[in-house]
């Protein structure tokens, strides 16, 4: 089996083309070793699509499976022009969260950056959450996939692997949330910070860079059309929260290495 890691702001995943393995939550588990495998957090498979261009399926480090991932998305799109899967730069991927479609940017042949039309995005009003020694106020927002966005800590000083499994994990959320902390910086640009659901803490995670956006347009700290600087642990992605709430999301893609497994099956 050949792989290709790659990564959109440090957010990295081991790419396949070709149907889903049996074993795929044992492989994910196995290759997203730091120490003993490849190094990511997760896997995604691409597969030819009947609803859309292509497929994508993503597979977290823990084993169990994500519904849409925007940093993965744009690699997705990166690897199928640049291995001449296709030769279209505009493209649709069927996701769990639906079908996204993604403008693809070149430079002398090869893809440098993506933009992904990331879908609807639904605000909650804010809430507060009982943990067992605080409360915490957030928004709980979905991207296709759940998210809560806490505005009430500083994302470079707060506990974001104490607290961002408790709230992942909470009673509140049965299929478990991802947990983005963020702040408007003095600069006007949206820090965030991130907890994953199924994989930690990451450099970075383009549906939580989506959601804290939408929800500082909430809080009114931006205007909706307005692109709005985020900047993730791995760099900054360009999100826009239309009218429409519809998230338009741009940012880079890169390859890292080539590999290949002998023993995938086992």
């Amino acid at each position: 089996m050949r792989f290709t890691k790659m990564q959109g702001l440090g957010n990295d995943y081991l790419y396949v083309f070709g149907d889903v393995p049996d074993n795929i939550s044992k492989l994910s588990r196995r290759l997203s070793d730091r120490h003993f495998g490849a190094g990511s957090d997760g896997m995604i498979y691409i597969s030819p699509s009947d609803k859309a261009d292509f497929k994508m399926r993503i597979f977290n480090s823990d084993g169990s499976e994500a519904m849409m991932c925007g940093n993965g998305i744009r690699c997705v799109g990166k690897y199928l022009f640049d291995k001449k899967h296709t030769t279209k730069k505009e493209l649709s991927i069927e996701t769990l969260s639906g079908i996204k479609k993604l403008l693809l940017h070149t430079e002398e042949g090869k893809v440098k950056t993506v933009t992904v039309d990331m879908g609807m995005t639904d605000v909650s009003e804010k809430m507060d959450l009982p943990l067992s020694d605080m409360i915490v106020t957030g928004y709980r927002v979905s991207v296709g996939n759940p998210h809560f966005v806490i505005f009430s800590f500083d994302p470079d000083k707060a506990p974001v692997s104490s607290i961002g499994p408790r709230i992942e994990k909470h009673p509140e959320f049965p299929g478990g949330i991802n947990v983005e902390f963020a702040s408007v910086t003095a600069e006007g640009k949206l820090r965030m910070r991130v907890w994953e659901r199924g994989s930690g803490i990451t450099m970075a995670c383009g549906t939580g860079a989506c959601a804290a956006a939408a929800a500082a347009v909430k809080q009114g700290f931006f205007d909706h059309g307005t692109p709005v600087a985020v900047v993730l642990d791995g760099g900054e992605l360009k999100i826009t929260i239309a009218d429409t709430e519809v998230a338009y999301m741009e940012g880079p893609a890169e390859t890292v290495f080539e590999g290949e497994i002998d023993d995938y099956a086992s």
